[in-house]
């Protein structure tokens, strides 16, 4: 997708150009999804020429592992990996290890091989796969048969027909490059989102960001305000991407590998930790363990949280976060 990228002042009436110090907001979309950014800039051409890096990064990254796109660097793993080992980018390959990290914490309720019958689902058209689809194509989902060879950076299928979807991780790691060229360019307190990806880079200059956990069935209405700094957030829910079937069933994007159906027993689930590439990976995986697996997981990892909405609509926290107040 092309980048489309429109730079706000966040003071609407501040009309000169002189150089000073003030919070710059900009946003676009990139990976399918809505980019915004909020950060404090010396001027505004500091300012919009690292909101020009930042978008190139995410086109570049969307360039190697979007699945959408045939010419994209995962496309060519997913048509040529079974047939040979397929040398990859740094990028790329350190993706792949950190999904197979999270598919072993999670014995393999994360599994970026779950392509194999997410590439039958269409949201907007309201299509999933029949029974025929689903039992042809369910035994290609096995994070096992990815064969990572850190020598010569390749990846290699064991099984043909096994199709991998980095739509659960992949946009973390971009929020995280995104960060790094941000502080590489002198900015300290930063705020960068992509779709329910987002890091935090500092305070806002003295007070904390807050942050909030909507609520997973009414869009504008917020269960729980955060306050935050130094941290990445990366939210799942069944509400992202959806549709309600004829029989009253809403069909989302988060696919459990078990059954290549939509995960059930969950409304959403937010992470903390420090990297949006580990959070982005843990809030699908804990999605589709449920409420008390995903809580147990999480549970044994330092340094991170977790908020979790069942579908009884009950807030769930994990050992490290004492339940915050309510907005």
């Amino acid at each position: 997708m092309t980048l489309r990228a429109i730079a706000l002042l966040v003071l609407a009436g501040l009309i000169s150009t002189s150089a000073r110090a003030e919070w710059f907001r900009f946003s676009g979309s990139a990976m399918t999804t809505p980019i915004e950014m909020e950060f404090w800039a010396a001027d505004r051409d500091q300012a919009e020429r690292l909101s020009r890096q930042v978008f190139a990064e995410f086109d570049r990254i969307d360039h190697r592992m979007s699945r959408y796109r045939e010419d994209s660097e995962l496309s060519r793993v997913n048509r040529q990996a079974a047939d040979a080992p397929v040398v990859v980018s740094d990028d790329l390959y350190r993706v792949f290890e950190q999904a197979r990290r999270v598919s072993e914490l999670s014995d393999g309720a994360f599994d970026i091989s779950f392509g194999s019958v997410g590439y039958f689902y269409d949201y907007r058209r309201r299509i999933q796969p029949s029974e025929q689809e689903l039992a042809h194509n369910l035994p290609r989902i096995n994070y096992r048969d990815i064969e990572l060879d850190p020598e010569d950076r390749s990846v290699h299928f064991r099984q043909a027909g096994l199709l991998t979807d980095l739509g659960g991780i992949a946009k973390g790691f971009a929020v995280d490059r995104g960060i790094e060229l941000l502080r590489a360019g002198g900015i300290r307190h930063a705020r960068l989102s992509a779709g329910g990806d987002m890091r935090l880079l500092g305070d806002r200059r003295g007070r904390p960001w807050v942050v909030g956990v909507r609520d997973p069935r009414r869009e504008e209405a917020m269960v729980v305000r955060l306050p935050l700094a130094d941290v990445a957030i990366s939210t799942s829910g069944d509400y992202e991407r959806f549709f309600i079937d004829d029989s009253g069933t809403r069909v989302h994007h988060i696919i459990a590998p078990s059954s290549g159906r939509p995960a059930e027993g969950v409304q959403s689930v937010t992470i903390l930790g420090d990297q949006a590439l580990v959070t982005d990976g843990l809030s699908t995986a804990a999605f589709v363990l449920g409420a008390e697996q995903g809580l147990a997981m999480i549970n044994r990892l330092p340094g991170i949280d977790a908020i979790i909405i069942d579908d009884q609509r009950q807030l769930h926290y994990s050992e490290g976060l004492m339940p915050p107040e309510g907005p």
